[in-house]
């Protein structure tokens, strides 16, 4: 949701950042990088360690460059289709690492209960189909717009869960991850249903390189 309607406010913040960025020189594929890699050191040193709140401020700091490297990718004219490759695995992996990071902190310190384990991992699982129907969809022509949990929501909650969680809040984290985890899974039928109502959905596809050439040797053996 906040992906569709939360850009133009974030853009007061970000566009002069990427106005900066690109003064001094440095590529849209660079922030990429940077970003993701810092994101993910953040999750998975300091989340383990039990500095909940730094990284909950931390990760939101650097998750902002997310925006930021497209914005400055606009500014220049256009992203290329490299650059959009580059961005959502970096997502993958940022996402990934955050949330092992809190599953990891769950079971070492936390020692949370089974079934908040368990909705940790569908969370974490469940970020990257999201993200898969998502861009699965696209290339297959369908327009795939809006979820209930998307990328946006799945940072704010699991960040502000572990935040409350480092100030003392009981059972922040327990909260942040159960509304996760059913939000999640509702998403990732939300965007099956997007692609089954699709315009395009029956068309038949090519099948995949060397399927047919299989399927006539068989032919042939029979």
């Amino acid at each position: 949701m906040l992906s569709v309607h939360g850009r133009k406010p974030a853009a007061i913040i970000v566009e002069p950042v990427a106005r900066v960025f690109n003064k001094i020189g440095l590529s849209p594929n660079a922030v990429t990088l940077l970003g993701a890699l810092v994101t993910s050191l953040i999750a998975v040193i300091l989340i383990p360690s039990g500095y909940l709140i730094w990284a909950a401020i931390l990760s939101g700091i650097f998750s902002a460059f997310d925006m930021v490297d497209g914005t400055m990718a606009r500014m220049r004219g256009g992203g290329t289709k490299f650059g959009a490759t580059l961005d959502a695995t970096c997502d993958r992996i940022t996402d990934g690492a955050l949330f092992a990071a809190i599953t990891w902190w769950l079971v070492y310190t936390y020692e949370a209960h089974q079934s908040l384990v368990a909705a940790s991992l569908v969370v974490l699982i469940s970020s990257q189909v999201i993200s898969y129907v998502k861009a699965r969809g696209e290339a297959s022509g369908f327009r795939m717009v809006g979820g209930l949990v998307e990328r946006p929501e799945r940072l704010i909650l699991g960040l502000v869960g572990i935040g409350l969680q480092g100030f003392g809040v009981p059972y922040a984290i327990d909260v942040a991850i159960w509304l996760l985890a059913a939000g999640s899974v509702i998403t990732v039928v939300q965007r099956l249903l997007m692609a089954s109502r699709a315009p395009q959905a029956q068309e038949l596809i090519k099948a995949p390189e060397g399927a047919q050439e299989i399927a006539e040797k068989k032919t042939v053996e029979k």
